[in-house]
């Protein structure tokens, strides 16, 4: 028994799931998640903590630069009130 439940609804609520879903979207449900949480798994391991304030400094300067680049363009481009 688990939570009060028992096993035998265990397995009634599982023939249920099976009846409404199908055995092949179940399966591709299960494998979904699993990649799912493989890939976040694999994202926190990758990325430790003392390393993310140089990600940010980095995309911070990319962010600047972009937003340099718009102004420079927009002021390089004539306007009506310039012509």
């Amino acid at each position: 028994m688990i939570g009060g439940i028992s096993v035998t609804q265990l397995l009634i609520l599982l023939v249920i799931v099976m009846l409404v879903f199908g055995t092949k979207r179940l399966r591709n449900i299960g494998s979904d998640l699993g990649s799912a949480v493989k890939g976040f798994r694999k994202g926190i391991e990758d990325e430790p903590e003392d390393k993310e304030p140089e990600k940010l400094a980095k995309a911070e300067n990319a962010s600047a630069k972009s937003s340099d680049k718009e102004e420079k363009e927009k002021a390089s481009t004539p306007t009506d009130s310039n012509v």
